[in-house]
Parts: structure tokens; C-alpha cells; sequence
């Protein structure tokens, strides 16, 4: 019997990534991140997961019309067996929960995804858990459990799911930051709702993960060993998250708790730096690092809330120029998993993949595997 998948789009997710802000959520920010030059690249990842769907035909495609979901099933060769009528082309999240709604009305197996964690929510608060669901990443942060590790990942999974080679479901959450925590200081996520995802632990990323406050010595441990090395003609660009803030508490600077911030010769050269003004830094020649954590309990080092690290950014800086930072309980917490880059570039993906030597103490590291 046939198959049917469907396919939704949210047009504007991630449109904030690259311009340093924290989400795209709510009609202020995009109109924002659109003042910026910020643009959404849902679409092209729509397209790289569809391109690996595209080689499987024992399904029927229902999708949204336009660009929620149907321009990017055309343009790789698919064409929909339903296209749910989509008025508008500013869409919002009201589209969103019509378009699943109907899909949950037409009966499809799988509802494949693309979007960020107000993606996920607004999924789930039409569908809950009674409709399989698969995320294409897209958003800015992407803390909750239901999306794939790329887009190619999300293709794989859902033609598996659709060929009933991994049939089974299980339940995953749907987060996102907690803004009153956030506000204080603190990364910490919240709890929205689960929804049912293909039981496929390879292509899926899990929940972020926090850490426990007695790592707090291990992570200034790893600090001072950061402050100690540094060259004061170098650019440090520090990636966000709370180990990386450790390091600008070491210099006694204030570090943007979800941005990228610019340091040189202990002086803080920018803060909450978009990809222009990266790429803007680095145009003198002079030594430059990355430094990065890694996302507790996902693994991701590049492509999770710090898409300013764009692939012409990173690639100015240089791959042998990055350094990883990370507790030894979070890598610990990976259980024998890759660390995972999404960088949005399929070739600069595969050369970062290998093996990475991660900071984890003063003199201490770890080699850990690198995987697209």
C-alpha cells in the first residue's frame, strides 16, 4: 500500500541565525532580521532532504502550496499528489498549524518538517502525538529532540519511515529557551510537549542537554588553559554558550550568552557579531580562532545557535584554526556518538568531519570523532 508523506516549510526559519539574532520568531524579529540582510536558507535544506526523498516512489506527496512547501518539491523533480491552498506569501505561524491540520485530516504517515523550535511548537499544538513528525533543520537554536542531524539525514529518515524499514515511533520533545532564565543569564530550555518521530537514533538528533553545577570548576579549569595559550595578536571569535562564557570571565570580560563575541589582546573587539562583521574582521590577514562548545547531549559543534559561523567565515579562519571546548561529562553524556557539523555547505561538512581534539581541563583533551 501507498505511502503518503507531507511536507511544510516555514519560509522565514532561521532568518535570524546569521545576523546575530536568537530566533525568528514573532513578526518583530523577522521584519528585523529582514532590516539586517538576514535570509532564511529553509529552503535550500528543504530541498537537500527532498533531493534524497526524491529517489524513492512508493509514496504520495501532500504539501502547501508555494513556499511552504510545493516550489521546493518542483524544483527537484517531485510533484505533489495534494497541495493544500496557502493564500498568503507572508505566511505565519497560523498557516503552519492550518497546513498540519489538514494533513492530519488527509491522513498522512509522516509530516516532514522544515523549521526551528516555534516550528515544532506550533506543530505540535495542532497535531500533539498522533501524527509522526520529522524536523529539517532550518531555525536558529533547534534545542528540541524531533529533528534530524542535517537535512540529508532528515531524507534518509523519512524514506526509511515511509518504507517501513524503521516503522516504529517513538516520543521526543519539543523545547525551547526559557527566556525568563534567559534573561538572568542562564541557558536552561523548557518543556513544550512531545511529538512522535521515526525511532531512527542515527539520523535524529537528541534533546540539548544541560549541565550540572558541579561542572562548574571543570569548565573555569578549562578557561585558564584557553587564557594561558592565547596570542595577543590573534582574533578570538568565542561562539556562544556557557563554557565559551567561562573564558571571557577568565579575561574579565562580558561575554553575550547566545552570541558571538570578538576578542584581541584581552580586549573585546566586538559583541554579538553577525556573519558581515566576521567576515569584515578577518579581512586584515592577521591569525584568527574560532572557539566553540559543544551542544550537551546533541553533539553539534557548528549549525545549532551559532549559524554566524557561516561556511565563508569558517573557511577564512581556517580548519586547523578551531578549537573545541567541552566538559568531560557533556562529551560523556554523547555516549560514544560523533560530534556533528551542519554548516549549511555539504563540502565544508565532510572536511570538518574526522577526528577533533577537544579541550576538557587545563592540560587535559580528548580525540573525538567528527561526522556530518
Amino acid at each position: 500500500m501507498s505511502r503518503t508523506l507531507g511536507v511544510v516549510v516555514n519560509p522565514v526559519a532561521g532568518i535570524g541565525g546569521k545576523v546575530g539574532l536568537k530566533g525568528s520568531d514573532g513578526v518583530d524579529l523577522i521584519r528585523e532580521a529582514r532590516k539586517r540582510g538576514g535570509e532564511s536558507e529553509a529552503h535550500q535544506r528543504t530541498r537537500e532532504a527532498l533531493q534524497v526523498v526524491q529517489k524513492y516512489s512508493g509514496y504520495k506527496l501532500v504539501t502547501a502550496s508555494g513556499n511552504m512547501g510545493e516550489f521546493e518539491a518542483c524544483s527537484v523533480g517531485i510533484k505533489p499528489t495534494i497541495t493544500i491552498p496557502v493564500r498568503s506569501m507572508n505566511t505565519t505561524a497560523k498557516d503552519t498549524r492550518f497546513v498540519v491540520q489538514e494533513m492530519e485530516r488527509i491522513g498522512v504517515d509522516l509530516v516532514l518538517f522544515t523549521g526551528g523550535d516555534g516550528t515544532a511548537q506550533d506543530i505540535y499544538s495542532e497535531i500533539g502525538e498522533r501524527v509522526p513528525c520529522l524536523g529539517i533543520p532550518a531555525g536558529v537554536k533547534m534545542y528540541s529532540g524531533v529533528y534530524a542531524v542535517n537535512p540529508r539525514a532528515a531524507g534518509h529518515a523519512a524514506v526509511a519511515f515511509l518504507d517501513q524499514e524503521a516503522s516504529t515511533t517513538v516520543m521526543a520533545e519539543v523545547m525551547d529557551i526559557d527566556e525568563d532564565l534567559f534573561k538572568q543569564g542562564q541557558i536552561s530550555s523548557r518543556l513544550y510537549g512531545y511529538l512522535r518521530i521515526p525511532d531512527d537514533r542515527y539520523h535524529l538528533q537528541l534533546t540539548k542537554a544541560g549541565y550540572p553545577p558541579n561542572e562548574t570548576d571543570e569548565i573555569a579549569s578549562i578557561a585558564e588553559g584557553v587564557v594561558e595559550r592565547m596570542d595577543s595578536d590573534c582574533l578570538y571569535i568565542l561562539g556562544p554558550g556557557t563554557t565559551v562564557r567561562a573564558i571571557t570571565e577568565e579575561l574579565g570580560l562580558e561575554k553575550t550568552l547566545l552570541g558571538i563575541d570578538v576578542v584581541r589582546d584581552r580586549k573585546l573587539v566586538a559583541r554579538d557579531a553577525s556573519q558581515t562583521l566576521l567576515s569584515d574582521l578577518l579581512t586584515d590577514g592577521r591569525p584568527s580562532k574560532i572557539i566553540v562548545t559543544v551542544i550537551g547531549g546533541q553533539g553539534h559543534i557548528f549549525g545549532r545557535g551559532n549559524q554566524q559561523l557561516s561556511p565563508q567565515v569558517i573557511r577564512k579562519v581556517g580548519l586547523n584554526n578551531i578549537i573545541v571546548v567541552a566538559a568531560p561529562q557533556k562529551l560523556a553524556d554523547l555516549h560514544g556518538r560523533s560530534l556533528r557539523v551542519d554548516t549549511g555547505s555539504t563540502e565544508l561538512d565532510t572536511e570538518l568531519s574526522g577526528y577533533l581534539v577537544v579541550d576538557t581541563g587545563r592540560r587535559e583533551s580528548a580525540v573525538i570523532k567528527v561526522e556530518a
